[in-house]
Order: C-alpha cells, then structure tokens, then sequence
C-alpha cells in the first residue's frame, strides 16, 4: 500500500471505528453496511455473484466516483459454492431467476417439528444426518456424486476464502478503503426460525413446545459465537454483522422470552472476546431496542431500517449505541437530490448532535437508487456533517480480550481427538503436533456446518 493510500484508509477507518465508539470525530461517516449499488454499479447482478473480478472492477470504479464513502461491503455470496452442494435455501440471477433480479431466500422446514431432541442432543450429527441431506440436492445423487459433491465444496470453500482475501486487500491497498464488517452469525432464535424451522414452524413451536425452543436456543448461542469468531476480522478492526429476522414479528413479552436471552449471550461472548458487532435491526425494532441499554457502551452499531422511527432509537438509545441510517429507501429510488439534501441536513441536525451517528439507508443503499441521488447525499454529508476539521481520524487500538469468556466453552467437533487416537492404537510421538491439527480442522467443519444456516 503506497503512503497516500495508507493515509486514505487509515482516517476512513479511524472515522468509522470512533462513531462506533461514540468517540469525537471530524464529521458523520458515509458508512451503509450494505452498499447494493456499488456492487452493481458497472456489473449485472449475475456477474457479482459468479465472477469476482467483475464485482471487484464495479466497486472499484464506484470507490473511483464516490470517494467520499468511508467503507465498503456488500455481497457475501459466490454462488458456484452453492451450485456444487445444490443449496435449496437461494434462488440466483441468472441461475433462477433473470439476471437483473436479486437473490431470492427460499424458505422450507427443513428441521421438522419432533427434530428438537436430535438438534439438542449432539448439533453437529443432526446437521450432518438430518438438516444438510435436506438443503444440499447433491446428496440425492448418489454415494459417488454426494462424495465427489462434498470434495468439491472444500475445494470451493478455499477459493472463495481466497476471492474475499483478494478483495479485501485489492479495496485497502488500491483504494484505502476498510469493511464495515467482517464475520457475521446468527441470533440463535432466528437461526431456529430462518432456515431450520421456518417462522411458521417457529410461531407454532413457541406455543405448542416452548421449553424446547428455549433449550435449542441456549444450546445454539456458544455453536453461533465461535461461528462469528471463526470468521471475524483477525486485527478486531470491523465489527461482526448479525442481521435479525423475526423480533418485528414478535410481542415485546415473545422476544424477552424467547429471543433475547440467547441473542444476549451471544453477543456477550463476542464482545469479552475483543470485537464489536453491527446489528441490523430489520423491520421495526422499536419496541425491543431498548435491551441494547443492556451491553456494553458502544459496543455496537445499531443499524435502523426503514419501519423504524431512527429519531426515537437515537433518544432513546443513541447515547449508549452508535446510530446508523435515516435515508428511506424510496427515497433513493424515487425522490430527488433536493429531497436528499433536505433529509440529511435534517439527519446532520437532529442526530449528529453528540456524534455516535452514521449516515445511510435502512440498513443498506437499493441497488436501483438514482445516482444523482446518491451523489446529493454525499455532497450534503460534505456541507453539513462536519464535526470539526482539525481532527485527523486514527484507527482506535484492538479491543482486549478476556482471559475466559463466559459461556463459549470447548469448541463442539463431530470426531473428538480421543475418539481419533483410539483408531490409530495410539501415538509412537508427540501426541500434541498431531492432536493439534486434528483439533483445529475438525472445529473448521463444524463452524462451516453452520454457514448453511444463514
């Protein structure tokens, strides 16, 4: 990375990580988690999700038109990953569905109702026996084209953790520009509710079987902390991501009963291990968010989407939690770049005060917004989010991180390393070089078990 580019990424970063410390800062940062038009702004839908370096070229030439943004991130997905296991759970562009049209979730109850005891018994057998046999359609072809399925799909897991590396350091070095998160996980009830039972599955089992609900969540919240550190940015330099799903279909008694808890450890766990998170509060969070009150200051950027009323989330918990978005996705698409101006002087104004504020959409930028309209609100951050100039942004040292963290326990394997001695009649060396390695690859497979949840 050349000097200038040092310095661009550098107070980019530094911007970023003091409006989530709720730290003095020289102006709001332009920092949407999710940023659909830039990854779509010189490629097709179907480009970004099949070829990298046209996703890479599009972000790229965005960066290159809008350099005033101060992070960058969207597509977490590489579908060839999912074509060689057949993956249920996505419809694709250009695979699926037209190549202009987004990816689709497609839900099913693919953990049925009398499946708690299994899933609660021994996770990772239930996923291998019961949950992935129904996502992956590979594994109905055969022993042979199962076998030769899952082979290829570690051999697509390295490159896709090898296209995301490349990313990653392609936008630093060349453009200086930081993620606005790496990692991501899963609330433990939106985990049961998303792909595994569904919310139909899942608003029947919290009235028909309550007890086993809460026990699956309890049994999940460690299996999703180490699945978001297993994954997380190494250096602590970008918070983890969790979108959540269900809390806004749910009575503030259903989600202090059944959601929070677990969602609650989770988060915990990430924290005591040195990271922050950046939560999507998908729908309207307004009857929950005031939990939030409940975690460490600034510990997390709370995301607001469009249904929720961001002016009440910044009183209410503003001063405890950086605030991000205000700009109604409509808005990008069908307003004007008059009205943007308005909305974020406005935004500025009411909450920018006492910084701990973001500028964005409801939890992302719609890859069909008018790009008059995201240029109007870049250059009205430019005219009105100012703090104060003399600051220069430094990236923020790691968080610590705690010596035990409660509740995180052993990493769960499906083959424990005495079951593995066992077979080989014991060890004639050093128990701990081979043990080590066994130990290390074993929790990989079962973290990766998890990422079909999502």
């Amino acid at each position: 990375m050349s000097e200038d580019m040092k310095e661009i990424y550098e107070q980019r970063l530094g911007r970023y990580q003091a409006a989530i410390a709720l730290e003095a800062v020289d102006r709001i940062p332009i920092a949407i988690g999710s940023n659909n038009f830039a990854e779509s702004y010189t490629a097709s839908n179907q480009e970004v999700i099949y070829d990298p370096q046209k996703w890479l070229q599009s972000e790229m030439d965005f960066i290159r038109d809008y350099p005033e943004f101060d992070v960058l991130r969207n597509n977490r997905f590489w579908a060839p990953i999912y074509d060689v296991l057949g993956v249920k759970t996505y419809k694709f562009p250009g695979r699926d569905l037209a190549p202009h049209v987004a990816i689709q979730f497609s839900e099913a109850e693919y953990m049925l109702a009398d499946e708690y005891d299994a899933l609660i018994a021994n996770s990772g057998q239930f996923m291998m026996e019961k949950f992935l046999p129904r996502v992956f359609s590979e594994t109905d072809k055969g022993s042979t084209r199962s076998h030769f399925a899952f082979l290829k799909a570690g051999m697509a897991q390295g490159m896709y953790a090898e296209i995301m590396r490349n990313r990653s350091i392609q936008l630093q070095n060349q453009c200086g520009m930081p993620q606005p998160m790496t990692g991501a996980f899963l609330a433990p009830f939106d985990l049961l509710g998303d792909v595994l039972r569904g919310l139909t599955g899942i608003l029947r089992d919290i009235r028909r079987q309550p007890d086993k609900v809460l026990e699956a969540c309890d049994i999940l919240a460690p299996i999703m902390a180490r699945h978001a550190l297993a994954t997380a940015d190494p250096l602590r330099r970008y918070p983890i991501f969790v979108p959540t799903h269900k809390p806004t279909f749910m009575s503030p008694k259903q989600f202090d009963t059944f959601y929070w808890p677990s969602f609650k450890k989770t988060m915990e766990m990430i924290i005591a291990a040195g990271h922050k998170i950046r939560l999507y509060m998908e729908g309207d969070w307004g009857k929950h968010w005031h939990h939030m009150l409940e975690l460490p200051k600034g510990s997390v950027v709370c995301d607001i989407d469009d249904q929720g009323d961001i002016f009440k989330a910044k009183e209410d918990i503003g001063h405890h939690m950086c605030i991000a978005g205000g700009i109604p996705s409509q808005m990008f698409i069908l307003g004007t770049p008059e009205e943007i101006d308005a909305r974020v002087k406005m935004l500025c104004e009411k909450l920018g005060v006492g910084g701990g504020y973001m500028m964005g959409g409801g939890c992302y930028l719609p890859v069909n917004s008018k790009p008059e309209n995201v240029r109007a609100m870049v250059d009205a951050v430019m005219k009105y989010g100012w703090y104060d100039k003399n600051i220069k942004p430094r990236p923020l040292p790691p968080l610590p991180v705690s010596s035990e963290i409660p509740g995180l326990g052993q990493q769960q394997v499906l083959t424990p390393w005495e079951v593995k001695k066992a077979d080989l009649g014991g060890v004639t060396g050093d128990e701990a070089l081979i043990r080590k390695p066994w130990e290390t690859i074993e929790g990989m497979a079962f973290n990766w078990l998890w990422s079909w949840a999502f």
